[in-house]
């Protein structure tokens, strides 16, 4: 028996902000017919304005979501629609699905049983060297070793010079930052891609949204430390254990291929999904999937892709809990994983957290091993919204009236937290939030029913 999902949750699948306002016009009984929901499915047709209603399902197993209209949006408002009629408890249940239905889940489970077949018990799928990496001819291996050891003399070339630059600027001071730093950051942006360092590249890109900040010189300085940072780890790299050399070749920009981490170990563990965050860059949306292991308490982010305007992934429900495998990038603190295989859902509920102090700490353990980590997961339990001064912070719940409490600030960005603040009523819940150094992302929250609230 699927657990039923919340308005929120469904909601929270919609690409943009006119597929919910389509998707909430669709959900009305009246529109449905042929509708049912079993065997881990959802199906219905939807009038539309041709003569024939359009199909949508849903296969809850990924989820996976089809429709027969000509959108282009996924998932559609017609699946978002027959979803948010479900969660209104207006789907009856059935015994069977349709025919269309049954062929649809019968080739995607098929698909997913011939993946979990290929995936081997050590880890790397079946057919695939240690390594993740097919054979090739010895030409071609030595070509792309010629063009790898090209792209390490590029870098340290561009790390140097980016050395040499940042010690002229901390020799000549900060005063005319706000007058020069912007045309030199731009050209300093393309002498690291010239140099193959699109990590560091993107960072010095956006350093210009720095100087909008009060406090823009500390803030400069401190961003300057962690790129001199980088460039000196790059330079000792021969010295450092193997998972901080790994990290550092990341934040460069050195990639780690699908099937490199793939053929690694994977962590096997029921995958509660505890929110999710957008933000779009440069024409391109990120969408980060914040996950956490129910019995190894491990962290994890889904990370993807899509142009603006494209579909994003919505394969991983906010609230929901999946039984997977999941295989994690190299680093000092790994975070990002991949979905390997998946074995079916598992029940949900309202996840285990920590404390406030907990969590701090938490963070603290990542920065020493990983001091350009931006964003971390932390999930807290018995906490508060409470103000302080003109910014709000989560607290732990039972402080001393009048004594200083102990908390995490939102970000400034999250502004007045009137949702938090509603589900809270003053009392102690749960909250999955994106910790950056700036303060909390709020991403969800658990009433008193243990539904959830996407914030």
């Amino acid at each position: 028996m699927i657990e039923r999902w919340s308005r929120d949750q469904v909601l929270a699948l919609a690409p943009d902000a006119s597929s919910q306002k389509g998707a909430q016009s669709v959900s009305t009984p009246a529109k449905w017919s042929a509708t049912g929901a079993g065997q881990g499915a959802l199906w219905g047709e939807c009038k539309g304005s041709g003569s024939s209603p359009y199909r949508a399902c849903v296969d809850f197993g990924e989820p996976a979501y089809r429709c027969s209209c000509p959108s282009r949006k996924f998932p559609c408002k017609h699946a978002l629609g027959l979803l948010l009629l479900w969660s209104a408890d207006g789907v009856p249940a059935a015994e069977a699905p349709p025919a269309w239905v049954a062929e649809w889940l019968d080739q995607r489970r098929a698909r997913a049983a011939k993946a979990v077949a290929t995936r081997t018990p050590e880890g790397p799928p079946a057919g695939t060297e240690a390594t993740g990496v097919p054979e090739t001819g010895s030409g071609d291996t030595a070509a792309s070793e010629r063009r790898a050891a090209q792209r390490e003399e590029r870098v340290a070339a561009g790390l140097s010079e980016l050395e040499r630059w940042l010690g002229d600027q901390i020799g000549q001071g900060l005063s005319g930052a706000r007058q020069n730093a912007p045309a030199q950051w731009e050209e300093l942006t393309r002498r690291l891609v010239d140099a193959q360092a699109p990590g560091v590249a993107a960072t010095v890109s956006r350093l210009t949204r720095v100087l909008a900040e009060e406090d823009w010189p500390a803030r400069v300085l401190g961003e300057y430390g962690l790129l001199n940072l980088l460039a000196v780890g790059y330079r000792r790299a021969d010295g450092l254990h193997a998972p901080l050399r790994d990290t550092i070749r990341s934040r460069i920009g050195f990639p780690t291929s699908r099937e490199d981490v793939l053929a690694g170990p994977a962590v096997r563990d029921e995958w509660q999904v505890i929110g999710l965050r957008d933000e779009e860059l440069d024409r391109l949306v990120s969408r980060r999937v914040w996950l956490r292991g129910r019995t190894h308490g491990r962290f994890a982010l889904v990370l993807t892709f899509a142009p603006v305007g494209q579909a994003m992934d919505a394969s991983l429900v906010t609230g929901t809990t999946i039984h997977a495998e999941l295989a994690f990038y190299p680093g000092a603190a790994p975070l990002r994983a991949l979905v390997a295989v998946r074995h079916g859902t598992a029940p949900s509920g309202v996840p285990a957290g920590s404390g406030v102090r907990e969590a701090l700490d938490q963070v603290a353990a990542v920065l020493a091993g990983d001091p350009w980590a931006d964003t971390w997961p932390v999930l807290l339990s018995d906490v508060v919204p409470a103000a302080q001064g003109d910014r709000w912070l989560l607290a732990d719940a039972g402080g001393v009236p009048g004594e200083q409490v102990e908390g995490m600030p939102l970000h400034p960005s999250a502004g007045l937290p009137w949702k938090l603040l509603a589900v809270s009523g003053g009392h102690p819940v749960t909250v999955a939030a994106e910790w950056t150094p700036h303060g909390l992302h709020p991403l969800t929250t658990w009433d008193e029913h243990g539904q959830v609230v996407v914030l």
